[in-house]
């Protein structure tokens, strides 16, 4: 089998996908403990890093997505699929299943 060298730029999502760089989850808590990895939450924060073009629509039109480039947003914790580039996580994730935008 051949191997594909993936990094970001390289990535485009298609339709109403959208590429998110997973936030680190946190390694320490208010307190100052530190917790180990099998203790640390799955991040649900991340910065929209690509975007497809949109739904298409019954008619045929293309439905521009909500967020762009650079937005923080919060997405379903169980959503999407998980991706490695470059030794960076990534998620590619439908439009539908972001929450909201974080500023």
């Amino acid at each position: 089998m051949a191997s594909v060298s993936l990094n970001v730029a390289s990535v485009k999502p298609l339709g109403d996908r959208i590429l998110i760089k997973v936030q680190e989850a946190e390694d320490q808590t208010a307190g100052g403990i530190f917790l180990p990895d099998s203790a640390q939450e799955k991040p649900q924060v991340g910065e929209v890093t690509q975007v497809g073009s949109g739904k298409r629509n019954d008619d045929g039109t293309i439905q521009a997505i909500d967020v762009q480039v650079g937005d923080k947003v919060l997405y379903s914790k169980y959503a999407g699929n998980e991706l490695k580039l470059n030794g960076e996580e990534f998620m590619l994730l439908r439009e539908q299943d972001i929450l909201a935008v974080v500023s």
